[in-house]
């Protein structure tokens, strides 16, 4: 027997018109009926509110408003088809039906995640982001061991170049190469003594006492996870309703500017003859702070949309199949 799923909103005259048209038909066609509220559910009522009531029945959809014969022709090429895939066997089809009849442990993990998921990629992002704060804490309160394994776990994912990166409890929040051109700060080779093209001693610097210790992400990496955090949480508190960011204004905000200021440096880092006739210069904390942030920012506000479109999908698939399963373990009791 197929079933027939209609999404319904409470004192709602064509809802009601739907529900007596369907006990009607099903006196001419047999189908299990199986009503949602939508207010019930705050994901069907963003997707169906507007379009009260909705039915569906295998792959075919009607939205309201429709008529008798409307539901008619649907239901009956629903149970033709049904027919159909019984009768030549159809293995693919009767996994499905199979299926449709228990929730799984897969399921309820699937609906748990897809109602979650924005809580476990803002903690994971923080997690990202914040332990790297931990490492000069660490160096601090004395515990170099800890904090060395925290510097060694994000070796392989920033470049870590002291004169790029934050440095906390010294004198200055950062110590820039002298190409950066700020006045005001003293310069990584002044503080250090250090050659600036030296890249492996930058890597490996960690500070000291006097000058503070070093974030274990440099501070481009800092603002493009941060504003990746803020805006999860933003996406979160609006009830993951945003709409993805135009793929062009990701472009030309986001992406462009961090390429210009990330690519311009390469001149003054390496020793190549094809790049000695570029302009050579150093980007700042507060520009690598910016072209990051609006990086980070504007490829969540791109991409999370995206992931809600899929997990949205994903909630109302599984309400259908609970509202079903327990429709029909209600039957069977009766």
């Amino acid at each position: 027997m197929i079933t027939v799923t209609l999404y319904t909103r409470h004192n709602h005259e064509a809802s009601q018109q739907a529900i007596t048209d369907l006990e009607t038909l099903q006196e001419k066609i047999p189908f299990r009926l199986v009503e949602i509220p939508l207010e019930d559910n705050a994901t069907l009522m963003e997707n169906y509110g507007a379009q009260a009531p909705v039915v569906v029945v295998g792959p075919y959809k009607l939205y309201s408003p429709f008529s008798m014969q409307d539901l008619q022709v649907t239901i009956g090429a629903a149970a033709d088809r049904v027919r159909h895939l019984e009768q030549v066997g159809d293995e693919a089809y009767q996994a499905r039906v199979e299926r449709g009849q228990r929730l799984t442990g897969s399921d309820r993990f699937s609906y748990w995640l897809s109602n979650h998921y924005m809580l476990l990629f803002n903690l994971a992002v923080f997690l990202y982001v914040g332990l790297p704060f931990l490492a000069p804490v660490l160096m601090k309160a004395g515990a170099e061991g800890p904090a060395a394994v925290v510097y060694k776990i994000y070796s392989p994912l920033c470049h870590q170049l002291a004169y790029r990166s934050w440095f906390l409890f010294g004198e200055q929040p950062a110590y820039p190469r002298g190409l950066a051109g700020i006045t005001g700060w003293q310069t990584f080779q002044q503080v250090t003594g250090l050659n600036d093209l030296d890249i492996l001693a930058a890597r490996e610097l960690i500070g000291d006492s006097k000058m503070g210790y070093k974030v274990a992400l440099c501070e481009r990496d800092v603002a493009i996870y941060g504003s990746i955090l803020l805006f999860g949480i933003i996406f979160a508190l609006t009830g993951r309703r945003l709409k993805s960011l135009p793929w062009y204004i990701w472009v030309f905000v986001g992406i462009i500017p961090i390429g210009l200021d990330g690519i311009s440096q390469l001149p003054s880092l390496l020793d190549v003859s094809w790049l000695s006739s570029l302009p050579v210069r150093e980007s700042t904390p507060l520009l690598r702070t910016i072209t990051g942030f609006l990086f980070g920012f504007t490829t969540a506000w791109f991409g999370y949309p995206y992931v809600e479109d899929g997990m949205r999908d994903t909630r109302i698939l599984l309400t259908r199949k609970i509202a079903i399963i327990k429709s029909n373990r209600i039957e069977d009791r009766i």
